[in-house]
């Protein structure tokens, strides 16, 4: 769900910025999304790990020791958002857990009971 639904948002707001719906289903969207959610090697899945375990930020960035795009970058994707008038559900609950303390198992339910919407 977590994927699709990411897919989803990050292809709405590139669209809004000039991209090209291709892009987003070729190698640098979907290609670059599947490996972050599905590697075990993957700096971002394994920073949302810990963070989900109950790290704070900065204390998953030392336990990773890498530049962590999700985290460097949620910001800008948050500010993009709302610049763009972009509904982007993911990237609001994901702010929300790392600069506002939201639990990310309140997160998970946010995201999970969101009313339905034709797609």
């Amino acid at each position: 769900m977590l994927a699709t639904r990411g897919l989803v948002e990050i292809t709405r707001l590139g669209i809004a910025m000039g991209g090209e719906m291709k892009t987003f289903y070729g190698l640098t969207g979907l290609g670059d999304l599947i490996v972050t959610c599905g590697s075990q090697h993957s700096r971002n899945r394994k920073a949302g790990a810990l963070i989900a375990q109950g790290y704070s930020v900065e204390d998953a960035k030392k336990e990773i020791g890498m530049t962590i795009e999700s985290i460097d970058n949620i910001d800008s994707a948050y500010a993009l958002a709302k610049k763009y008038n972009i509904e982007m559900p993911i990237v609001e609950t994901v702010y929300n857990v790392l600069y506002h303390g939201l639990n990310p198992k309140q997160a998970v339910d946010i995201l999970m009971t969101r009313e339905l919407k034709a797609e």
